[in-house]
């Protein structure tokens, strides 16, 4: 009995290629920015202003949620196929 032949080498490796290539977007740099803002505390080091009674410190957090969220989005949307 003869066994069915398996795909050749440099499709398989070819085929490898091309999945690693789309993990190497430049896009992808975008996502260091929700990583590394929120660890600048002199951007919230401060009581205020306040925002409807909350201090600073608060409200920007929610506003690096929605950095996160934005920059998430972006790259997803850029990198998918």
């Amino acid at each position: 009995m003869a066994e069915p032949e398996s795909p050749e080498p440099a499709v398989v490796q070819e085929s490898a290629a091309v999945q690693r290539k789309s993990d190497h977007s430049p896009w992808n740099w975008l996502l260091i920015i929700p990583i590394v803002v929120p660890l600048l505390t002199f951007l919230y080091n401060h009581d205020s202003p306040r925002l409807w009674g909350f201090p600073m410190f608060y409200w920007l957090q929610f506003l690096f949620i929605l950095l996160g969220v934005a920059t998430t989005s972006l790259v997803y949307r850029m990198t998918r196929r």
